[in-house]
């Protein structure tokens, strides 16, 4: 975003949002209102919603900056009117809304203006889902009225089929208070997105939805969603007795996760008795480490990378020299290095001790490879 090129008020409200905002709100393009000043001053935003993203525009004038911006929904939301008309000449401020009392200078406002729309929004959605002419849909609708935080989206259209979908959060648990020394700026969550077709009276009514799980991006450094198979949807199964399954055993497969990241650490411990300390390693969850190796004068460095799966699933190991390079001027690396031995039933001291009797051998392979790729570039 070129902040010169943006007036300071519009991008004081811009930036605010984009860096205190709770969903991550991303800008998809911005313009100029006017051929003559070429400010930007209108701008998309992505908002999540019910595991997608719907587009807003945001109109500024750069010329009135006082002025409270204008919010332009998608072509599918025409029917979208989150404040009530009032006054004769259909002033939108309502008394109770986020543009009753604009102050541009306060650079808060767009957000909790976007803020208060998205809940509007939400609202708006599920009312048209609990109007859908559908026996099913209504009949999830009831079964899953209880549960907090459930989103949901109607799709129709002239070339879109009509169905529902539904955002559900798993897991009433703070996964990032279980992780010591989370990194992680937001919450991390897993939903379940479930997909209803609507309408088609043909259908069994007992047919499994499409369902898929998702979760934040940042949640695959300690646990793999690709990897989780979903219990099967048996016949004549509604959502609310599907979701208890699931969650049972997502909440078994964190608790192994955040379980497996002390037996990784374990390992990386008791390496340092043999290599030395770490060059470097990921303190959190202990995914990589790099130690110091040397043979006589030969130095190279060890990269260990660990599986989530770990030990399970053994490592990979690559070895680096710290005094050869090819025709790019790079450190040499060896091919990821797979015949090691290894059991997932040894102690981490003995996995330690392994590797150290491995590369005793393997490092001076691992010179003469150096050696040789040094003479085929000459």
């Amino acid at each position: 975003m070129a902040i010169d090129t943006v007036p300071p008020l519009i991008y004081a409200q811009l930036n605010y949002l984009l860096t205190h905002s709770p969903l991550p709100i991303k800008v998809e393009q911005m313009w100029s209102g006017s051929k003559n000043h070429g400010l930007l001053d209108r701008f998309t935003l992505l908002i999540p919603f019910c595991l997608d993203y719907i587009k807003w525009d945001v109109i500024y004038n750069a010329l009135y900056p006082l002025t409270a911006p204008d919010i332009i929904f998608g072509p599918e939301d025409e029917s979208f009117r989150p404040y009530p008309v009032s006054g004769e000449e259909g002033d939108l401020k309502s008394p109770k809304n986020s543009l009753s009392d604009w102050n541009c200078k306060d650079p808060t406002r767009l957000l909790s203006l976007i803020l208060e729309l998205r809940d509007l929004y939400m609202t708006y959605q599920r009312k048209r889902v609990g109007d859908v002419d559908d026996e099913r849909v209504k009949f999830e609708l009831s079964t899953i009225f209880p549960r907090e935080g459930i989103e949901m989206y109607m799709t129709s259209g002239v070339e879109k089929t009509e169905e529902v979908r539904f955002a559900v959060p798993l897991l009433d648990m703070d996964i990032n208070k279980m992780v010591i020394g989370c990194p992680w700026r937001h919450q991390q969550k897993i939903f379940l997105q479930v997909i209803f077709p609507v309408g088609r009276k043909y259908m069994s009514a007992s047919a499994a939805p499409r369902l898929k799980l998702v979760s934040s991006p940042e949640l695959k450094a300690l646990f793999s969603i690709e990897d989780f198979r979903l219990p099967a949807w048996l016949d004549g199964m509604c959502m609310a007795e599907y979701l208890p399954i699931l969650e049972e055993m997502l909440q078994t497969q964190i608790v192994d996760g955040v379980a497996s990241i002390d037996v990784r650490r374990k390992f990386i411990a008791a390496l340092a008795p043999l290599f030395g300390r770490p060059v470097e390693a990921d303190p959190v969850f202990c995914r990589k480490a790099t130690f110091l190796g040397s043979s006589g004068v030969f130095t190279f460095l060890v990269h260990f990378s660990l599986p989530l799966q770990f030990p399970k699933q053994y490592p990979a190991l690559m070895l680096q020299s710290s005094q050869h390079f090819n025709s790019s001027s790079a450190p040499i690396k060896s091919p990821i290095l797979t015949d090691f031995p290894w059991s997932p039933r040894w102690e981490s001291s003995e996995m330690a001790e392994r590797f150290f009797d491995y590369l005793v051998e393997e490092c001076l392979n691992f010179k003469k490879y150096c050696n040789e790729s040094q003479i085929q570039q000459r």
